[in-house]
């Protein structure tokens, strides 16, 4: 863990109690505890960049493997439980890259690789069956995670007591 990941999704919600309870899309925003935890790092956090797919995972795998200094991928899989999005090449492809962590509405497969990467990663659900490749999709725009808007440059922090992210500079 370095000094970035000295937080607490609790001590955050305190802090931003008024615009939580608000439930402006502001502020801080909490994500419904539908997630679990696949990934080596329980505790991560990072500025955001978005993809949203379905069932393709090719924007993912491209994003991936691209540099990922520090960041947090968020992907809108539109909580598909049919196809995993990301598998154990692309958790050791984002490990090696330098993301911090990796959130999929949607599915994850390799379990015992994604678990030995030392990257976060959050999803729904493990399924073994890989996306179909057809190249569609959209990079780094907003998108709606569980009913949560989560835009490019947010701050998302997760912890082993949920996800959080803090509204980007306007």
């Amino acid at each position: 863990m370095n000094a970035a990941d000295d937080f607490s999704t609790c001590d955050l919600c305190d802090a931003h109690k008024a615009s939580l309870l608000a439930q402006t899309d502001g502020g801080l925003r909490a994500l419904p505890p539908v997630f679990r935890d696949f990934g080596g790092c329980p505790k991560f956090s990072g500025p955001v960049s978005t993809v949203k797919c379905f069932e393709d995972n090719t924007l993912v795998k491209a994003a991936l493997e691209s540099a990922g200094e520090g960041r947090v991928l968020v992907v809108d899989g539109g909580a598909s439980l049919r196809r995993a999005l990301v598998g154990g090449n692309l958790a050791a492809a984002a490990a090696k890259n330098g993301w911090a962590g990796v959130v999929v509405d949607g599915c994850v497969r390799d379990v015992a690789e994604l678990a030995a990467c030392a990257v976060g990663i959050r999803a729904r659900a493990a399924m073994p069956l890989p996306t179909d490749k057809r190249g569609e999709g959209q990079r780094d725009v907003a998108v709606q995670i569980q009913g949560v808007w989560v835009r490019p440059g947010d701050q998302l922090y997760a912890d082993a007591d949920g996800m959080v992210v803090l509204a980007g500079r306007p």
